[in-house]
């Protein structure tokens, strides 16, 4: 295998889906004591979220609590339950690029901005006969790590 010209610094995310988001903030907000942090709704995506915490600091985890817009729409943001797991990765362009020679899947939209406002790419699920790397039945979301992320990561390996 080539090398790698891009590093997984750790776990940025995971997202999570139901028909009714309220019962997933009571699981994870009140019963599992993860905080608050902010909502995202897309009519376009067909989800309406809320946005909550664990960690602090650079090793904060989002756990996105999300119900779609539309029962009936897609993508199904509830279906499967576990929705995606987003990774920080510290060159996002490379590792799209790079990826993409090795064979992998990417869900339609390219490198955008995310709920959060980083720059984000999804692997698909499933591969393709034109592309036959996918996530293995998971949606994975790569998720351009900010500068101070990236510090931090490097400073626990030095």
């Amino acid at each position: 295998m080539p090398d790698r010209p891009f590093r997984i610094l750790g776990l940025q995310q995971i997202a999570v889906g139901a028909d009714d988001k309220s019962r997933l903030r009571a699981l994870w907000v009140d019963l599992l004591g993860l905080t608050p942090a902010g909502s995202y709704r897309s009519e376009s995506e067909n989800v309406d979220e809320d946005i909550a915490t664990a960690g602090a600091g650079a090793f904060r985890v989002e756990v996105d609590l999300m119900q779609p817009v539309d029962p009936t729409g897609r993508p199904r943001v509830n279906d499967p339950a576990l929705n995606h797991v987003g990774l920080w990765v510290d060159d996002l362009a490379a590792a799209v690029e790079w990826l993409g020679q090795q064979g992998v899947r990417f869900t339609p939209g390219g490198i955008r901005k995310g709920a959060a406002g980083h720059d984000v790419c999804f692997i698909h699920p499933k591969g393709n006969d034109a592309t036959p790397r996918g996530g293995e039945g998971v949606l994975i979301e790569l998720v351009q790590a900010p500068a101070d992320v990236i510090e931090a990561y490097r400073a626990l390996e030095a």
